[in-house]
């Protein structure tokens, strides 16, 4: 059986835009983890982290992971962008399937992220947030990764492209 397919990186990657794009391609089901928290839990995300602080999301994170990554038959799974911030998740990342980092430059997300809008983490300042949250992250994405996808100047279908190539190559070596 193949194993899941899972999309890291950080807000404005295009996990979510790419794993749709990738689940069609694949005939796979996909599975988003902020949709499914905010499917199981009733809330936005930025509702939970008003209401149960950002331990509160995490630990919502933590849940749907798990079930995401044990999805049968295997999913694409786009991954909360502070997924890699528990020592957990990072051992359910690769130990569960293949995982593909969308890296991009912080000026080229923060670009993408405008106002950070609905983005409970950005604050007032949301380019100089990504760049601290990149800094974070950064180290923990390219620890669990698989393969590294640089996004920056692709389309989405390009990115998928990428994935497809890449990923193949994974699944064949010895």
């Amino acid at each position: 059986m193949a194993e899941p397919l899972v999309l890291i990186g950080m807000m404005g990657s295009g996990k979510t835009t790419v794993g749709r794009e990738l689940a069609g391609r694949l005939g796979w089901a996909f599975l988003d983890s902020d949709a499914m928290v905010e499917a199981s839990t009733g809330s936005t995300v930025a509702e939970l982290f008003a209401e149960r602080g950002e331990d509160g999301f995490r630990s919502e994170e933590t849940r749907v992971l798990v079930e995401a990554m044990g999805a049968t038959p295997p999913a694409v799974v786009a991954a909360a962008g502070g997924a890699v911030l528990s020592g957990n998740n990072r051992a359910l990342l690769t130990a569960g399937g293949i995982v593909v980092w969308l890296r991009a430059d912080p000026a080229t997300l923060a670009g993408r992220l405008g106002s950070g809008a609905g983005r409970p983490l950005l604050g007032d300042e949301p380019g100089a947030r990504v760049v601290e949250l990149d800094a974070v992250r950064r180290p923990l994405y390219e620890e669990v990764a698989d393969v590294v996808v640089d996004v920056d100047d692709l389309d989405p279908s390009r990115v998928v492209d990428r994935i497809l190539a890449l990923t193949a190559f994974e699944r064949s070596r010895p």
